[in-house]
């Protein structure tokens, strides 16, 4: 028989939408299921495969959420007991279930039957998936159609085409950093708040004719890079929450109600607006630290102020996460970014830099060194609130960390802010700068990609990487080869 490490938990989803089973599915405890409806398939990063299933269990109709695991451990290891994502679960399956357990326990303690999958499918589609992997182990090809004939188009064809890409990916960072400066702008002059839905600015805003007048404010520069500074620490999973959090907890509310150097206090607005905290008033003491009960009481002073949008932890994403990513080290970088934006005067310590060094090796250390930030109290010994952790945490924002906020966030914000100021000196010096840069890490798109096109000795070029992550995101994934210069000659 197949081992649970041997098929992915992809295919194990696939199985439960064809509903091919050999027999009447059973959970462990003896329990006939029928499935009434299998529930919408969850692509995001967390939280159960299926949502809103709807089952028949023994006599009762349950409807709710199915997670599906390779094995029943996987339950504990993934986390998923104590995240509280996983409470609305109302069937666990797993492909073994090698001690016959019955049951799962939710985060909230509720009971939930489990069901195991080897029991209801036939062997020969174990053997078939066996058949894949091994076909796949050994002609472990890569993701891109043009693999295996991209190498017939000439080197410089393929150069100057992803290239261009960089450019436009570059041009895309700074029409949407431009778009949200605009906006900051009218909610500014009109003393409006954030619309509550996305997009939901007055009419009169899309026929607004903006000059460089408008944008004098630098709190809306300051605004504006927090923003961006927030959205970049969350990754794929958390961006679309920090960013949130970034907008709802504004800087002129920080300001009003934070005074200069209360680090304690400005912990206690982000943990607490974010949901993060525990609600240490209701826990026993000895289960909570100082550090919790001190932000709590900062709270109660601070919270009477603010009327804004609050969060819970199911807005967070923690699984299939590295500890040193978790939102809690991300947040924290993120508050010591807000500190130098207000009282350090981070943007125009940038600016100067790009005035006056001239040396774009020099540049390029000098600003990393400032976003590269060290752990310290608290966070140095813990991921999480109350529980310390193996290692020490070293550093909030670590030298990969702070060469991608450079590229994806630093080069366009000043590129944005030299342009809207008519400082085209500035603006070339950024373009070279991107032109130029040399980062130190890949990932998996660029990898492939460059070992697809035979563009491996590019591969750390800022220019040509971000080119091969727009190549891959707008025509490699979504198959649109023919409108691609390099798909068009091997394709034709």
């Amino acid at each position: 028989m197949i081992k649970p490490q041997d098929i992915s938990e992809n295919q194990l989803q696939n199985i439960w939408k064809k509903q091919s089973f050999t027999s009447t599915l059973k959970t462990q405890s003896g329990d006939f299921v029928a499935v009434l409806s299998i529930g919408e398939h969850n692509s995001s990063a967390s939280g159960p495969d299926f949502k809103n299933a709807r089952l028949r269990i023994g006599n009762l109709v349950y409807v709710g959420d199915i997670e599906i695991d390779s094995d029943y451990n996987n339950w504990k290891t993934h986390g998923h007991n104590i995240d509280s994502k996983y409470n609305k679960v109302i069937l666990h399956i797993s492909l073994t279930n090698k001690n016959n357990h019955h049951y799962i326990y939710t985060k909230d303690g509720r009971k939930v039957p489990t069901l195991t999958l080897e029991k209801f499918v036939k062997k020969e589609l174990f053997d078939k998936v066996n058949t894949v992997i091994q076909i796949k182990n050994e002609n472990n090809t890569d993701f891109i159609r043009c693999n295996s004939i991209a190498e017939s188009v000439e080197l410089e064809i393929k150069k100057e085409f992803v290239s261009r890409l960089g450019i436009e990916r570059f041009s895309k960072k700074c029409d949407r950093i431009y778009q949200r400066l605009k906006e900051l702008a009218y909610l500014s002059e009109l003393k409006l708040n954030e619309p509550t839905i996305k997009y939901s600015l007055h009419p009169e805003f899309a026929k607004k004719e903006f000059k460089s007048d408008d944008f004098k404010d630098k709190k809306l520069w300051q605004q504006l890079m927090y923003e961006l500074l927030f959205e970049s620490l969350g990754y794929t999973q958390n961006k679309d929450i920090m960013l949130k959090l970034a907008r709802a907890i504004k800087l002129d509310f920080i300001e009003k109600n934070i005074t200069t150097g209360n680090s304690n206090a400005l912990e206690s607005m982000f943990f607490n607006i974010s949901g993060l905290i525990p609600e240490v008033k209701n826990l026993p003491k000895e289960e909570v630290s100082e550090y919790s009960l001190s932000l709590a009481d900062e709270w109660e002073k601070i919270g009477i102020h603010y009327d804004g949008e609050k969060f819970s932890e199911t807005d967070w994403h923690f699984f299939r996460i590295r500890p040193q990513n978790f939102p809690t080290i991300r947040i924290m970088g993120g508050i010591q970014y807000v500190n130098m934006i207000l009282n350090q005067n981070l943007i125009g310590v940038i600016i100067r830099k790009m005035e006056e060094i001239n040396n774009l090796s020099i540049l390029i250390n000098s600003i990393r060194s400032m976003l590269i930030i060290r752990s310290k109290g608290y966070w140095k010994t813990h991921y999480i609130f109350d529980q310390i952790s193996k290692n020490e945490i070293k550093y909030f924002i670590g030298f990969s960390r702070a060469n991608e906020i450079i590229i994806n966030i630093i080069l366009p914000f000043f590129m944005v802010y030299f342009d809207t100021f008519g400082k085209k000196e500035l603006s070339k010096k950024i373009m070279h700068f991107y032109n130029v840069f040399e980062q130190k890490d890949d990932n998996k798109i660029t990898r492939e990609v460059s070992n697809s096109l035979g563009l491996g000795s590019l591969l750390n070029n800022t220019i040509y990487a971000q080119g091969m992550i727009e190549l891959y995101r707008n025509y490699c994934s979504r198959n649109n080869c023919l409108e691609c210069e390099i798909g068009k000659i091997v394709f034709n």
